[in-house]
């Protein structure tokens, strides 16, 4: 599939050799627009629509992480391009999908490409579409711990899992609510033979119930009744392994 990329690049140099490797050994990168600070970059992430942009840490008045505050709900991929390797913790927390140091390998390069076409397609493969989980039904029962004992809930009726402290709170496909003396970890791990995926660090969600993937740097899914849930970036890849 075809990649929407900028470079964002303060020397010139480096942004031709960038350039240059991009279009000999990774022809599925479309480069749209060049930047060389963050105001350029930013005028071309708002007006473009981008799967990846290829980011320099240090630029003249500001830097990658400053760029990407400005920006907010990031949709695109980022691919850190740098000749520091102290930075690689911010990109990390950042989310960055690939780390590559200067002077650039050819073979990382291809790699870090590789990888984000790998996940692009798997998101466009979702995009607007009624999803199937690889198994169609959800098998089991999972008790609920009571004052004066226990209630037994069938895990298909579970529409999803919403941490709340050191509680629970477990939404019903019946519109009806449980709030639970346990912690979400522990209702994931009762689960965990059960088509069930963590896809936030307070939501647990019955894949069964997904009717719709929203793109975005983790996104977010749309539930059967209609409730849209954030996925983290950290959880994506484990949320789309659930997925043809």
């Amino acid at each position: 599939m075809k990649l929407n990329a900028i470079l964002v690049e303060d020397e010139e140099t480096s942004r031709a050799i960038l350039k240059n490797y991009l279009n000999k050994y990774c022809p599925n990168i479309s480069i749209v627009g060049e930047a060389s600070n963050v105001d350029e970059a930013l005028v071309l992430i708002r007006n473009n629509d981008l799967d990846v942009v290829f980011l320099d840490v240090e630029m003249p008045y500001g830097n990658a992480f400053d760029l990407l505050d400005k920006v907010g709900n990031i949709d695109f991929e980022t691919i850190f391009v740098t000749a520091y390797n102290h930075y690689a913790i911010e990109a990390l927390n950042a989310h960055a999908s690939y780390y590559l140091m200067k002077p650039i390998s050819i073979d990382e390069l291809i790699k870090a490409v590789d990888y984000v076409t790998e996940i692009r397609t798997k998101e466009d493969a979702l995009q607007d579409q009624v999803l199937v989980p690889k198994t169609n039904s959800v098998n089991g029962k999972i008790t609920i711990p009571q004052q004066n004992g226990f209630e037994i809930i069938d895990t298909a009726d579970i529409m999803y899992c919403k941490a709340d402290d050191n509680y629970t709170e477990i939404y019903l496909n019946n519109n009806k609510k449980k709030l639970v003396s346990k912690t979400l970890k522990y209702i994931e791990d009762s689960l965990k033979e059960a088509n069930f995926a963590r896809v936030h660090k307070s939501y647990l969600v019955n894949v069964n119930e997904i009717v719709k993937y929203v793109k975005g740097k983790g996104g977010s899914v749309i539930l059967s009744n209609g409730k849209e849930i954030m996925v983290s970036a950290s959880k994506k890849s484990d949320l789309l392994s659930y997925f043809k």
